[in-house]
């Protein structure tokens, strides 16, 4: 298990586009660059919470991370609040696995620069909090949204 992952990254805002999948597409299709730690830690956890989601499902998980970045209550950086103990089920002591199928991961990464650059519109307002369907934690938060096997509150 490492967090040691560069890949393709831009730091700059992603092209715009009419739909969501086009907009995964160009930034896939964009040259090799490297990601910078944020980017990387965003796009592991998007490929490690929500790889089988389609792609707003996807992007809903980043915006909840973004949403806790935001809101002052979690940690000061995309990685602190992924790496927080008891948030995601994929960090094991601050680490995580390193992706293992190309495709989900160059997807991530899209998408993680997608959410960081706000680049997409809102899939799930101020939504903090997600979990599976398949799932009841009797959770006491406004049910704000359910895309693909989540449910998203805030």
């Amino acid at each position: 298990m490492h967090d040691d992952i560069s890949e393709k990254a831009v730091d700059a805002p992603a092209p715009q586009s009419e739909s969501l999948r086009q907009l995964v597409d160009a930034v896939r299709d964009l040259p090799p660059l490297k990601l910078t730690a944020e980017q990387k830690c965003m796009a592991i956890a998007i490929y490690w919470e929500a790889k089988g989601e389609p792609l707003a499902g996807q992007l809903a998980v980043a915006q909840v991370i973004m949403n806790r970045l935001e809101s002052g209550r979690w940690a000061d950086s995309v990685c602190g609040v992924i790496k927080q103990p008891r948030q995601f089920g994929f960090v094991r002591s601050g680490r995580w696995e390193t992706p293992r199928e190309a495709d989900p991961w160059e997807t991530a990464q899209a998408l993680a620069i997608i959410a960081m650059s706000d680049s997409w519109k809102d899939m799930v307002g101020n939504a903090t909090s997600f979990h599976a369907t398949r799932v009841n934690p009797n959770w006491d938060k406004k049910r704000v949204a359910t895309i693909g096997n989540h449910i998203f509150y805030r």
